[in-house]
């Protein structure tokens, strides 16, 4: 376990899955996670999980690059979800540096690894830095690959309780409509006079039974706040996309948590890029290097 501290914020994060723990502030832990690290391997939803290859969905599992076909496993219906059964969350990561206030964790996903091709080296770097916190990734391959990481942190700015009365601003206008199985359809969808539209304001719970589980195409910052306490929380990000989870699958007979306890903005590339042209590309070649940061900030 690894200990960070900026002053205003205290985090720990595990080596397993490179895990966001804990994040406490002002003595409130604002995440949720498990009290033992054995227990990640058995009872998490992703909990503050890096997740990859492909963080989302995958169409069946299946993608074609450079003309070879390639199947990976399907763990999620008919798809493949979050690099499959044995993904970036499910793997021991390695302290390349560490201080106070800062640790990056090192991967190496060799060729074949759950089908996906290339040999693919990721990092995440944690940094407290006063009232935010910053993740930054890299990832560099020996082969063509496609690449989509993400971090699956629950938020809870209350400390615990239901989260539909937190209030969420996006500044998206389009959203990313999805089948049954929670495949894009391909259209990138207006929000405005939907219940998708968190252009100003809304309480989580407003509209939709909560049943959020989408990808917005992001044109901004997004805002989250805790009426109770006042705190909120701002996330920037150099990614397209994120994917809203208002945590209503949740389910407290697997984890210590019940639907609702956190919800989940995990900035990323569009679910099932490899299989749609017209997305952001999510193709990682030798020679070329996958730069992405996330702040979460948090003010009163």
């Amino acid at each position: 376990m690894i200990e960070l501290s900026s002053g205003a914020l205290r985090a720990r994060v595990l080596p397993y899955g490179a895990v966001l723990q804990s994040l406490e502030i002002g003595g409130v832990n604002v995440v949720l996670g498990l009290d033992e690290p054995a227990d990640y391997r058995t009872r998490s939803r992703y909990f503050g999980a890096v997740v990859g290859r492909y963080a989302n969905r995958i169409a069946a599992g299946r993608f074609t690059l450079d003309g070879t076909a390639y199947q990976l496993p399907v763990n999620n219906g008919a798809n493949s979800l979050h690099g499959g059964t044995e993904g970036f969350d499910k793997q021991d990561w390695t302290i390349a540096a560490s201080s106070p206030h800062s640790v990056t964790l090192s991967l190496t996903s060799p060729d074949g690894d759950q089908g996906y091709p290339g040999r693919l080296t990721a990092t995440v770097t944690y940094t407290l830095d006063g009232d935010a916190l910053r993740l930054a990734y890299t990832a560099v391959t020996d082969a063509p690959t496609v690449v989509n990481l993400t971090n699956h942190t629950y938020f809870n700015l209350a400390g615990g309780g239901d989260i539909r009365d937190h209030v969420l601003q996006m500044d998206a206008h389009r959203y990313l409509p999805v089948d049954e199985g929670k495949i894009p359809t391909g259209e990138l969808a207006p929000v405005r006079g939907t219940p998708f539209d968190f252009t100003a304001p809304v309480a989580i719970g407003q509209r939709y039974g909560a049943a959020y589980d989408h990808c917005f195409v992001l044109d901004g910052r997004i805002r989250v706040v805790e009426p109770g306490s006042g705190l909120a929380m701002e996330v920037t990000t150099t990614e397209p996309g994120v994917q809203f989870y208002a945590g209503g699958m949740l389910d407290p007979a697997a984890t210590p948590y019940g639907p609702f306890s956190g919800f989940c903005l995990e900035t990323q590339h569009f679910p099932d890029s490899p299989n749609r042209p017209h997305f952001p590309t999510t193709v990682l070649r030798p020679g070329e290097r996958v730069e992405s940061s996330t702040t979460y900030r948090f003010t009163r």
